[in-house]
């Protein structure tokens, strides 16, 4: 039987993505089913004492989320593919770090064109009509660290952590042997964390 993998996104976050990308190389590997589920980083950061450019910029974020949270309510099975075809043209593509409120309309627009899914999925995109589910989906991702977490947050098997924090990954077997590592951390009830200072970014377009 595959084994059940959980993972919030935010598709603006980097590390989200990157992450995402070594979860697609581990299935090519291990046998596992993984469910992909927003969050939002705009909402994380509401009331948070942020500067201002940063503020702006989770103004934008939510316009994407939101969409993301009506394609995992109506069309789940599409949400995998949404995913990577808005992530590439945010990350990939270089149309990160927008800023205001409806800044990645065209973004969503070209995302939802690449799926396969009705460009009418957008008009949730600047109102509230979908916030209630996306602050769902976000919550469950939090209550399952147990705490306040930004993206992207992996569970295996019932036992969920912030992370992992990647920039590159290896290919084939030695990606699904980082995983195997990671579920075996996860598995134990008294781990809880780790962490060291990061030295780049993710390395976007590549494994190594």
């Amino acid at each position: 039987m595959a084994e059940q993998v959980k993972f919030w996104f935010d598709v603006s976050c980097p590390f989200a993505w990157k992450t995402s990308r070594w979860i697609k190389e581990v299935a090519t590997v291990r046998d596992i089913e993984v469910e992909w589920i927003p969050m939002s980083l705009a909402v994380l950061n509401e009331n948070a004492d942020i500067d201002e450019g940063y503020a702006d910029m989770m103004k934008a974020n939510w316009g994407p989320a939101r969409v993301f949270a009506k394609v995992k309510a109506q069309q789940p099975e599409k949400i995998d593919t949404l995913y990577s075809s808005m992530g590439e043209i945010v990350h990939e593509e270089g149309n990160n770090g927008k800023k205001g409120f409806g800044a990645y309309d065209e973004v969503i627009a070209k995302g939802l064109e690449r799926a396969g899914l009705d460009a009418s999925y957008a008009d949730v995109a600047n109102t509230e009509d979908m916030d209630e589910q996306l602050r769902a989906y976000h919550q469950a991702g939090q209550d399952a660290v147990g705490s306040d977490s930004g993206t992207p947050i992996v569970q295996v098997e019932g036992n969920a952590f912030f992370g992992p924090v990647i920039t590159r990954f290896p290919a084939g077997e030695e990606s699904g042997e980082l995983f195997d590592a990671y579920k075996t951390l996860a598995a134990y009830p008294y781990f809880f964390e780790l962490k060291r200072n990061r030295f780049e970014n993710p390395q976007l377009g590549s494994w190594k």
